[in-house]
């Protein structure tokens, strides 16, 4: 265990100073979704006047992220969660959290193994995904991973689930009580969204003047379907002229371009790797698409509804319809489905921008998130403080 910033204590000095009212556990400074939320969250308490702290098994990942002032953030300097045990229960042991919030499927294990082992920290999981689905796609160890879920979060002081689709895949594959699941959407809808989309979109093509742009973010793997997106895609230039921008990194970036090329559409497809601002190129962009397979609460889709972005997405399980609201504010099209996926694009190109009621914000920005999280992880109230932020090195 290494503390990386904040707060006094030296490694090795138990008991130097007080430890903090909760704490939040990842794996890394990834470019996923479920990190940025966990800091996001992490960043919310702290500037409400709770001390936070932030533990990574490991320091790797594309993220400089900043850090509110009431925040100290430790490494369990593991190459993996699953070596990660003793490190975790040096950490618990010597900090003392009264509470430990842990986010994706390892992680969580790893979270309630380590509490039970100490006994004195409350700990909740949080779900961000359909993982039956997920799990669905790696054979024998997605069954072994499932077991081990299927104990632990029944073992977990609470779980929360980021849309009803999540809880009820809970519910029904790993055998959880509706009762002990609390629903908690992502507050994805932050002052660092809305100053990203006030920014200049960056690519070159989202201000040249050329063909409309169609936008997709995400991960470079089988979950976001991307190669089903360039097969819609392809098919909808035959007929609307188009291009096409996929902002990720990850494993399936040679087999996409391949694809593309085979299609005759590489010149008008370009995978520019991960950006940290995709905000500004949802506010700039014609349509933003999403083709995954399964997803937990899509926070792109949100992202690019909040930016004032047409969106068209597969009805996967689960999220989707529950951020279009049935399909109101953005065509839902059948998964892997490579034809209404084309038809859906050439649609959503001519369309307006969804008129957005209110209330659809209010459910996925910070202040009422950030009660319910205090409620399920058992924070005593405290006044709000005013905390800047910085750099993590």
């Amino acid at each position: 265990m290494r503390q990386v910033r904040g707060g006094t204590r030296q490694e090795g000095q138990e008991g130097a100073e007080s430890g903090p009212e909760v704490a939040f556990l990842m794996p890394t400074y990834s470019d996923g979704g479920a990190e940025r939320v966990m800091v996001d969250l992490a960043n919310g308490l702290a500037n409400r006047g709770y001390t936070v702290d932030l533990v990574v098994v490991n320091e790797s990942g594309p993220i400089v992220y900043e850090f509110a002032e009431g925040v100290s953030v430790f490494s369990l300097d593991r190459s993996r969660v699953g070596f990660a045990l003793v490190s975790l229960l040096t950490y618990l042991r010597h900090r003392r959290p009264p509470a430990l919030l842990s986010t994706l499927e390892h992680t969580n294990i790893l979270a309630v193994l380590a509490g039970r082992f100490t006994g004195r920290t409350k700990v909740v999981v949080r779900e961000a995904n359909t993982s039956t689905e997920a799990l669905g796609h790696v054979g024998i160890k997605g069954r072994i991973i499932g077991l081990l879920m299927r104990i632990a979060y029944r073992a977990a002081d609470g779980v929360v689930a980021v849309s009803e689709g999540v809880a009820r895949a809970m519910e029904e594959g790993l055998g959880l009580n509706p009762t002990s699941v609390t629903v908690i959407a992502n507050p994805v809808i932050t002052e660092r969204l809305r100053a990203g989309a006030r920014e200049p979109a960056d690519h070159p093509w989202f201000h040249d003047a050329g063909e409309p742009v169609v936008l997709a973010v995400g991960r470079l793997t089988e979950q976001k379907a991307f190669d089903v997106l360039i097969r819609a895609f392809a098919k909808a230039r035959t007929t609307v002229p188009c291009r096409l921008v996929i902002f990720g990194e990850g494993p399936l970036r040679s087999e996409l371009l391949a694809l593309a090329e085979s299609l005759g559409v590489s010149g008008y497809m370009a995978l520019p790797g991960f950006t940290p601002n995709p905000f500004s190129h949802m506010a700039a962009c014609k349509l933003f698409v999403l083709s995954s397979r399964w997803e937990g609460l899509p926070n792109v889709l949100i992202q690019a509804l909040a930016c004032g972005a047409r969106v068209v997405s597969t009805d996967c399980p689960s999220g989707p319809r529950e951020v279009l609201a049935g399909g109101a504010f953005g065509a839902l099209v059948p998964v892997d489905d490579v034809g209404s996926l084309a038809n859906a694009i050439r649609r959503g190109l001519s369309l307006a921008p969804p008129d957005l009621p209110p209330s659809w914000f209010d459910s996925y920005e910070p202040d009422a998130i950030l009660d319910s999280y205090s409620s399920v992880l058992g924070l005593a109230p405290v006044s709000t403080g005013t905390n800047c932020s910085s750099s993590r090195r």
